[in-house]
């Protein structure tokens, strides 16, 4: 028989090594990244692009999909969601700052730009008197918008505005005549029915059927506009923010980038990105 004594110590090794084989068990376990977008192609970047290299780390990932623009940076603060992909620099400080929200930028991707879309006319030269083009109504959006038809000729805005800051009221010359009609930017590909024409970000003319190859004219997007991926400032040193980084700056993500299967090689791509592929 087994005296007591060697029954306890029997006991304290079975429950050392049990300990033991759950601590290891735990840390094989994959940690989940879950993702929030905005409705449009970064659902795919990510998919396609991104979860395999960091499936690859032992991660797993999910996709959360957000009908506009807010809800995925109060997703991202409130711990709903540990990652977002959709928007641009201003429009991240810009929303962090109103709502008092800790966001940082980490890495900027591949971005579709806005662009005029249109089921009336072909060209910026049937544009006439009383025609009607919708655009974004958030604030940085709205500015960017007003600044691409500037650099179309459309408008010219008056001296001494910040441009970065234009509104509608900026506007110092509308040479053709045109009503502007700020909304949602998830409503605007709608808004093709009824308006002569409509300034689209590319990620909600995607989602609706749109071709970038469809627009009258696309905007060149500064660095600061091209879409960044976002993470809670207190999470900027965790190593999965580092492993999302390492990620998107991998030669796989470069290579599904430039696939011609996907739409992603039409996307005005960041300049560190650019300097990787030889193409500044």
């Amino acid at each position: 028989m087994i005296s007591g004594k060697y029954t306890r110590y029997l006991y304290l090794i079975l429950s050392l090594l049990a300990g033991a084989i759950s601590m290891h068990s735990h840390s094989a376990q994959a940690q989940t990244i879950v993702f929030g977008v905005a409705p449009g192609p970064y659902s795919d970047m990510i998919k396609f692009a991104i979860k395999p290299g960091l499936e690859r780390k032992n991660y797993q990932v999910k996709i959360m999909e957000f009908s506009d623009y807010v809800q995925p940076n109060l997703a991202l603060a409130n711990g709903s969601i540990d990652v977002n992909l959709f928007q641009h620099l201003p429009y991240l400080k810009k929303f962090s700052a109103d709502k008092g929200l800790k966001l940082s930028p980490l890495i900027n991707v591949p971005t579709a730009g806005l662009g005029l879309y249109s089921k009336e006319v072909k060209s910026l030269d049937e544009l006439k008197q009383g025609d009607v083009v919708t655009l974004s109504n958030d604030p940085t959006n709205l500015a960017r918008g007003i600044r691409f038809l500037a650099s179309l000729g459309l408008v010219t805005l008056k001296g001494d505005i910040d441009a970065t800051k234009a509104t509608e009221r900026d506007i110092g010359g509308n040479p053709r005549g045109l009503v502007f009609k700020p909304l949602e930017a998830a409503q605007l590909p709608r808004t093709l029915d009824s308006s002569a024409a409509s300034l689209v970000n590319g990620n909600f003319a995607i989602a609706s059927g749109l071709k970038l190859s469809d627009a009258i004219a696309l905007e060149t997007l500064d660095e600061e506009i091209k879409n960044v991926v976002a993470v809670r400032t207190d999470d900027l040193n965790k190593p999965f923010v580092a492993d999302i980084k390492t990620t998107i700056e991998s030669p796989e993500f470069a290579a599904v980038i430039q696939d011609p299967q996907y739409i992603f090689r039409d996307f005005q791509k960041p300049l560190w990105l650019q300097k990787k592929l030889g193409q500044e």
